[in-house]
């Protein structure tokens, strides 16, 4: 299923370099976009660079996990990924300084709930949310359809906790490894951190599960290579054998960075650096912002004044035919 997906032919890159091209676009348009006023000497004072944008990315991607763990009622796995996925998609092509990543975040946490069937109404998702509630709500609302075109609204995404599943079960079945299920939190930590890694935007997900699996037997003293080798490719896999090993070594590589400590007081210059240069168009705190929604809400009570005008207009006509027909 995974090769005739969406996921596959849209959402996978063919390296870091790559998807980093992509984000630097995304941070050059924005500047040329809202920098045609600034002087030049200081535009790049005022904005993010693409750097600085990974690091805000990456903090938010923080939150977003662990607002997910906290959250009540538990949530299941594959909401966490779907969200992670959905969050990292969005950002390969818009800038943080157009979309305020705390607003995107939540917006994709409550989406991936809804397409993962993980039934939770607005008001109990809103109870795990702090602060102003109602403004929440009003900026889940009005992201929600954005995500969706910035997602070309390919929303079903193959997460590696299935393929997890199935190699347990195959290494029950076909492995001579004693209590596989000792492998389980091993591979769930592996898992986590490999969400916030690039990891599942370049590899498939059978491929990560598969890395998963084989990093927590190694953190258990554990030898998989024969099952691998001999029983999960045998002869005639060997071809795609070399290529496999590549990725499962990349894919442990990235999530060793992934460990990696972000300094606290350089994302705080950050956030107050992003506050002073994001869009305000988008900023549900401006004036701008606030104009926007007030015209679109007055758009919209025209339109609903019309139809209920032309219903109105069909009603009256029908009722004076009725009385002028000569059966009347």
């Amino acid at each position: 299923m995974f090769p005739n997906s969406t996921q596959c032919k849209y959402w996978m890159f063919t390296s870091e370099d790559e998807l980093n091209k992509l984000r630097e676009n995304a941070n050059t348009k924005h500047i040329q976009m809202y920098g045609r006023h600034v002087n030049d000497a200081h535009k790049f004072d005022i904005f993010l660079t693409p750097d600085e944008e990974r690091l805000m990315v990456r903090k938010y991607e923080l939150n977003l996990r662990d607002f997910c763990k906290k959250f009540q009622p538990p949530m299941l796995r594959c909401v966490v990924g779907t969200a992670f996925h959905y969050f990292k998609r969005f950002y390969i092509h818009n800038s943080v300084m157009n979309y305020h990543p705390k607003e995107i975040m939540v917006t994709c946490v409550f989406l991936a709930c809804k397409v993962e069937e993980f039934n939770v109404s607005m008001t109990q998702f809103l109870t795990n949310i702090k602060g102003d509630r109602e403004k929440a709500s009003d900026i889940i609302l009005n992201n929600e359809l954005l995500l969706m075109q910035q997602l070309s609204f390919h929303l079903a995404i193959h997460n590696p906790f299935r393929p997890v599943e199935g190699l347990l079960i195959d290494i029950k079945t076909r492995c001579t490894l004693n209590d596989p299920e000792r492998l389980r939190p091993g591979t769930e930590h592996f898992l986590e951190r490999a969400l916030l890694t690039d990891a599942i935007l370049l590899y498939a997900p059978s491929q990560v599960a598969l890395a998963a699996v084989l990093h927590a037997a190694s953190k258990l003293q554990e030898n998989l290579d024969s099952y691998v080798t001999d029983t999960l490719f045998g002869v005639e896999g060997r071809g795609k054998l070399e290529e496999l090993i590549e990725a499962v070594r990349s894919i442990r590589s990235m999530v060793k960075m992934a460990d990696s400590v972000i300094d606290k007081n350089q994302l705080k210059l950050l956030e107050k650096k992003l506050e002073k240069c994001r869009n305000p168009e988008n900023n549900p705190d401006s004036e701008i912002y606030k104009q926007r929604m007030q015209a679109m809400l007055y758009d919209d009570d025209e339109v609903y004044s019309q139809i209920s005008s032309d219903h109105q207009n069909r009603d009256n006509s029908a009722l004076n035919m009725s009385i002028t027909s000569p059966g009347a």
